[in-house]
């Protein structure tokens, strides 16, 4: 392995999930300037729009899309070029 390709700043960060309120903890090397405090502890914040513990193939709740209702609109759309 290379030497020195690596960055060298691995520190505890705090992702917060903004979707859901969930925070974490893992090591990063991500630039923030705000902090948080998780247990008593301050740690570097990272915002984040969607996690582990709010995307819907994760969590099994996905979106049901309406292909019936797709399908009688196509119909009705193109019926009157029936012969």
């Amino acid at each position: 392995m290379k030497k020195g390709i690596h960055p060298e700043n691995y520190r505890l960060v705090a992702f917060k999930d903004m979707s859901n309120e969930d925070v974490f903890l893992t090591k990063s090397t991500a630039d923030t300037k705000e902090t948080l405090e998780v247990d008593g502890v301050e740690y570097p914040l990272v915002k984040l729009e969607i996690s582990r513990s709010s995307h819907p193939y994760y969590t099994g709740k996905h979106k049901l899309v309406d292909t019936a209702g797709r399908i009688d609109k196509f119909k009705n759309k193109y019926s009157k070029f029936k012969k």
